[in-house]
């Protein structure tokens, strides 16, 4: 298991996943992981690689939700990666998603892109992922 500690503003977008895509390669990963943006950057990466992942709350939508939350810089890479998403194999994707989360807020259009088998809703689960049945979710989707 790998589980990079990745600063988000210290790379442009681009960057982020050209880094992701070398540790991919170079550490054999066989599943991706990722949470809120990170859950954006591992359908990216699920697209470019066609490696399997799990999304936990995911901001597929960062373009649009970043400057909700007060970020300042350049979006356009977010929406060129966004475009890539049209690549994504979508029965290689699952995704858990708290009902009332209260940072992202685009999950419909997540449970439209995936498809509703592929989304798991926690009514009462927030953004935090202790909000959420992670073990037992893990264990149902992870083979």
């Amino acid at each position: 298991m790998v589980s990079p500690q990745n600063d988000y503003d210290a790379v442009s977008p681009r960057e982020m996943v050209i880094k992701l895509n070398k540790l991919a390669a170079d550490e054999s990963i066989g599943l991706i992981v990722g949470t809120s943006l990170g859950g954006f950057y591992a359908a990216v990466l699920s697209a470019e690689t066609g490696l399997p992942a799990v999304l936990v709350n995911p901001c597929l939508m960062a373009f649009y939700h970043l400057p909700l939350l007060g970020y300042t810089g350049d979006i356009s890479e977010f929406i060129g990666l966004f475009g890539e998403l049209e690549d994504l194999d979508k029965s290689r994707i699952c995704a858990i998603i708290g009902g009332s989360d209260e940072v992202v807020t685009t999950h419909s259009f997540t449970r439209g892109y995936l498809g509703e088998e592929r989304v798991t809703v926690i009514p009462a689960g927030k953004h935090s992922g202790a909000t959420l049945p992670l073990a037992e979710y893990f264990g149902k989707v992870i083979k």
